[in-house]
């Protein structure tokens, strides 16, 4: 389903919208001392990420039903995201996305996609221990990687062992 003339104008408002609201909240983050693990690796073009797009939402959207149809209604008709399922006790939605197409493996509206499609896998990067999926070739780095893996290799410990601290504190 490709974007009309319209919606893709509405999704450029949403878009603006999203992207003020994210980078407030990522400074509020990092003033609140939070840092961010770096982005590593690149795209594979898997699209395993937007074979089912999830949402996790705020208490308000969840229990008022106005809001979450509401909320719904706009993932239906503006960002192309069919409801696949819910996820009560984590206050997830799964959805389907109608620009996805499943034999490319590519997106139809690229260009007009939703702000939490541009924005993966960043947003993960804002974790504390972010979960990528199994297929993508990004990876989260620890800010501080470079100085953490000089100790470790100066610790008396086996190549196992550094290599699952390796892998649990995302140093490389």
């Amino acid at each position: 389903m490709r974007d009309n003339f319209v919606r893709h104008r509405v999704k450029r408002l949403a878009l603006f919208w999203f992207i003020a609201t994210r980078a407030t909240d990522r400074a509020l983050a990092r003033l609140a001392g939070h840092t961010p693990f770096l982005l590593g690796g690149d795209c594979r073009s898997c699209g395993a990420c937007c074979e089912a797009p999830s949402i996790r939402v705020g208490w308000v959207t969840w229990y008022l039903p106005t809001w979450r149809r509401l909320f719904l209604w706009w993932q239906a008709n503006v960002n192309g995201f069919l409801l696949e399922e819910a996820d009560r006790g984590a206050r997830v939605f799964v959805f389907r996305c109608t620009h996805f197409d499943r034999q490319t493996r590519r997106c139809d509206s690229y260009a007009s996609r939703p702000g939490m499609c541009r924005d993966y896998p960043r947003v993960l990067m804002y974790q504390q221990s972010p979960e990528l999926l199994p297929s993508c070739g990004y990876k989260p780095v620890a800010r501080d990687a470079r100085r953490l893996l000089r100790v470790l290799n100066e610790q008396p410990l086996s190549d196992a062992q550094k290599e699952l601290l390796k892998r649990n504190l995302f140093l490389e």
